[in-house]
């Protein structure tokens, strides 16, 4: 009879697999500029590479990873990518970065104390651009729910351009948690919403030189109520019209802009 006393307790065991499975996980990143900069990456662990040849000679230095040249008219089945993929003949199989933790990366890590976080955003291309726009304007992190979120995908690295590389995207458990965390280290978090009274340069200014955290919600459903109650204030970027909107993305570039301009006026 097998000896159960020291047998792991079934949660350990769960959360021992989940951890393996996820280790696991690998992506297709597609296009010749996602697929140029991730090779450059030297923290993206890259797994295989399969290119035609004609977009090899366009790729350039490939680190080191030998090429698996491959027919453009079969290129598709292959890789196994989505047929509306813009791959441009080119496709690397990686596995997902790991940027650490919310206190290594967004509350003490380098550059402007400036965070953009994702209330269920899920479209990939959203979040693409907003990786783009969180480091052109200097953030130090994107964080987002690990659960009803966009994960690191193909579409969202090619709608990113090359910024999903580089920018830390954060997947934590619970938002709210995060944002309790960021407020307990000094961040001020405002929460974008139509609906609010004072406008985001208002709010701004009560901010008095803090630490900024920029939440952001999914088109339609917006800010979900613990969101909003965790936020310290509500902000709307006002519009010339009265029917004015932005989707997240660009609210999160024109909110980003106003934020970052704060701190190089400082």
């Amino acid at each position: 009879m097998a000896d159960s006393t020291n047998r792991k307790p079934d949660w350990v065991i769960a959360k021992e697999r989940a951890k393996k499975a996820s280790a696991a996980e690998t992506i297709w990143l597609f296009g010749l500029h996602a697929v140029r900069d991730a090779l450059a990456n030297p923290a993206r662990e890259k797994l295989r590479l399969v290119v035609t040849r004609n977009a090899l000679s366009r790729l350039g230095d490939t680190g080191g990873l030998e090429p698996e040249i491959t027919d453009a008219r079969i290129f598709d089945r292959e890789v196994g990518l989505p047929p509306d993929s813009v791959h441009q003949g080119c496709a690397l199989e990686v596995r997902p970065l790991d940027w650490g933790s919310l206190t290594e990366r967004a509350i003490t890590g380098e550059g402007a104390p400036l965070v953009v976080a994702l209330d269920r955003v899920t479209d990939p291309h959203n979040v693409g651009a907003v990786l783009r726009s969180a480091e052109v304007f200097g953030a130090r992190a994107v964080v987002a729910p690990a659960r009803h979120a966009a994960p690191e995908t193909g579409a969202l690295a090619k709608t990113a351009s090359g910024a999903l590389e580089r920018q830390p995207y954060l997947r934590i458990g619970n938002l709210s948690d995060g944002l309790q965390a960021l407020k307990d280290a000094g961040f001020y978090c405002i929460g974008l919403t139509g609906d609010a009274d004072l406008g985001l340069e208002d709010v701004l200014d009560t901010a008095a030189g803090r630490p900024i955290c920029l939440v952001l919600g999914a088109e339609g459903p917006g800010l979900r109520e613990k969101t909003r109650e965790t936020c310290d204030a509500l902000a709307r970027i006002p519009f010339a019209g009265p029917f004015g909107s932005l989707n997240v993305s660009n609210a999160a570039a024109v909110a980003l802009y106003a934020t970052a301009r704060r701190f190089n006026s400082a």
